[in-house]
């Protein structure tokens, strides 16, 4: 009886995993595909929150590929892949605030149209991403904080919205930049969360 308890377990959770694979494959081909999209977009409209959400595409996708590598390990490898994207997300972090930093002495005001069209672009493909990872947010440390990542997504689109809309009202580059300043702060408590959740499952 107690065997067949414990194949009944491991053939319910290799379909979980089979689940959770089919997933992260979906959203990493979208959130490589978004980072194209947003660099080179960002770039040309000289948008700040655009490049910068950019980055958090590319960090995503990297997030995800390593949640697919330990997707079948352990605690302790899904812990260390925790860690791993914590860092990113705080490399991101760093790498918004160097991009405000410069865009505080360049003063470009950005594309209005250009940067609301990919922003709805992203928004969309963030909105997808996210309802694929709701039903596994709380399957382990590994799929939380993938889904983390996605929520931060949806909060990093409908931001560049906003400042879209407050570019064309203001003609001035301040919301944008203000923007990368929020998204700094966003990355940074999201990597510390993640971090704090992997330490206590490596102890």
């Amino acid at each position: 009886m107690a065997e067949h308890c414990c194949q009944h377990k491991a053939k319910e959770l290799e379909k979980l995993q089979k689940r959770q694979s089919k997933v992260l494959w979906i959203i990493l081909v979208i959130n490589a595909v978004m980072f194209v999209v947003e660099f080179s977009g960002g770039i040309k409209a000289a948008s700040l929150s655009l490049t910068g959400d950019s980055l958090d595409m590319l960090g995503d996708a990297l997030v995800y590929g390593c949640s697919l590598y330990v997707i079948t390990k352990g605690k302790k490898a899904q812990a260390r892949s925790a860690i791993l994207k914590g860092g990113i997300m705080f490399l991101t972090a760093i790498a918004v605030f160097a991009r405000a930093s410069y865009q505080l002495f360049a003063q470009t005001v950005p594309a209005v149209q250009l940067m609301s069209e990919i922003g709805i672009l992203a928004l969309v493909a963030n909105l997808i991403c996210f309802l694929l990872l709701i039903r596994h947010r709380n399957d382990n440390v590994n799929m939380s904080s993938v889904w983390l990542c996605s929520r931060n997504d949806i909060i990093a689109n409908t931001s560049v919205l906003l400042t879209a809309g407050l570019v064309f009202v203001t003609n001035s580059f301040l919301p944008d930049f203000i923007l990368g300043l929020f998204l700094t702060v966003v990355f940074a408590q999201s990597a510390g969360k993640v971090l704090t959740q992997a330490r206590a499952e490596l102890i």
